[in-house]
């Protein structure tokens, strides 16, 4: 959200400037030689005091009703305010850490969106992989837009069953770049030319990761750390890949396993705190406290409609909620996983939240994504125009 012109002048100093002006003007005006009253500034507006306890009340009845989930966490984000609100109920506490599945694709296509944006790097996103690819492949002429919107014409996840070789990208063991080499070189059953349907994730997202290493000359762990962590302060967050054994992860960062062959559309994990960061750079156009991470233009670009037109929409690691009317532009973009987290923007509103989900055994795991898309987002979405309305009156 754009500062208020008021709160845009004091910002640049203009407020000193006005009243310096005003007290000499007023001292030129008056017959006394006694110095002007000093002339009051209006006070500083409050800030919205937001009240999540609906919110908390609707999480906390789902956890009641249900049979699968001992605990949920979330944490709302606003531009100017940033963190305003963390909850955790159930068995959860604040610093849970969680294995995200496919909330990972945001900060996937942050990462790439990165690379493209470093002017010392010879790297386009629109430009067909094999121009980064030192390897013979059938899957060249793909560009990383269409590996990151799903829509490079490599089969997603709903072939699955015939994955064969590209199965290595739920692997531990090997390297993402033997891996990435090995799906590249190794055609699937039902390809389509690239940008000519859509298929959610699978072994499309594990190219853009390779893309990534070769083109910053580093892992993928490096590149994320250099590009994102880093300025960004991120303190969990990382990618790894447990699919094959779900049930060697502790909670704990140490358990994580796979680091040399990142998952990269589902194997990162984080915190709370470490997601909120991430909410934060993308409603304060591409800046972690005093570094630039990415331009807003990447940003929006990250949010364009790349898929709409094979009946989903979806940009690159944002799946885009239709809007109330017909021919308004959408304003909530969101990310869920394969086991119930869901992180997402209101750019309308600038705020965002994440939800963390903790029950890995995938049943029923579409309830609270659900959930969040279907009341938790509106109610949150409420409440910010509520306590908005209140503070400026």
């Amino acid at each position: 959200m754009q500062p208020s012109s008021l709160s845009s002048l004091r910002n640049a100093g203009f407020a000193p400037v006005l009243a310096a002006l005003l007290g000499s003007t007023l001292s030129a005006c008056s017959d006394s030689s006694d110095p002007a009253p000093a002339v009051p500034l209006p006070p500083e507006p409050s800030p919205p005091a937001y009240s999540f306890s609906a919110v908390d009340d609707r999480f906390q009845r789902f956890l009641d009703e249900s049979e699968v989930f001992d605990g949920i966490s979330y944490t709302i984000v606003d531009r100017e305010q940033g963190i305003v609100h963390e909850s955790a109920l159930g068995d959860h506490t604040l610093d849970i850490v969680v294995m995200l599945a496919s909330t990972s694709k945001m900060p996937t296509a942050a990462l790439l969106m990165a690379l493209h944006e470093d002017d010392t790097l010879d790297y386009d996103v629109a430009a067909s992989i094999d121009n980064y690819l030192p390897w013979e492949g059938v899957y060249g002429a793909a560009t990383s837009i269409q590996l990151l919107s799903n829509t490079s014409g490599i089969p997603g996840l709903e072939a699955l069953s015939s994955y064969g070789a590209h199965l290595c990208q739920y692997a531990p063991a090997g390297t993402l770049e033997n891996c990435a080499r090995t799906i590249y070189s190794t055609p699937l059953a039902n390809s389509q030319p690239p940008g000519t349907s859509y298929s959610y994730g699978g072994s499309q997202w594990q190219l853009a990761g390779a893309v990534a290493e070769q083109v910053s000359n580093s892992s993928w762990r490096q590149a994320f750390d250099s590009y994102i962590a880093e300025p960004c302060d991120l303190e969990v967050f990382q990618y790894g890949n447990m699919w094959s054994d779900l049930s060697a992860w502790s909670g704990s960062p140490d358990s994580l396993r796979g680091l040399d062959n990142p998952n990269i559309e589902g194997g990162a994990i984080s915190n709370m705190q470490d997601y909120a960061k991430l909410l934060l750079m993308t409603l304060r156009g591409g800046v972690c406290g005093e570094n630039r991470v990415l331009s807003e233009d990447a940003l929006a670009f990250m949010r364009e409609d790349r898929a709409g037109e094979f009946g989903t929409p979806y940009g690159m690691g944002w799946w885009i909620a239709a809007p109330d009317t017909d021919g308004e532009a959408a304003t909530v973009f969101y990310d869920p996983g394969a086991f119930g987290a869901v992180a997402w923007i209101d750019t309308a509103r600038e705020i965002g939240g994440y939800v963390a989900i903790d029950d890995y055994s995938r049943t029923d795991s579409g309830a609270p994504v659900q959930l969040v898309l279907e009341e938790i987002i509106a109610m949150v979405a409420e409440e910010v125009d509520r306590a908005r309305a209140e503070a400026a009156n």
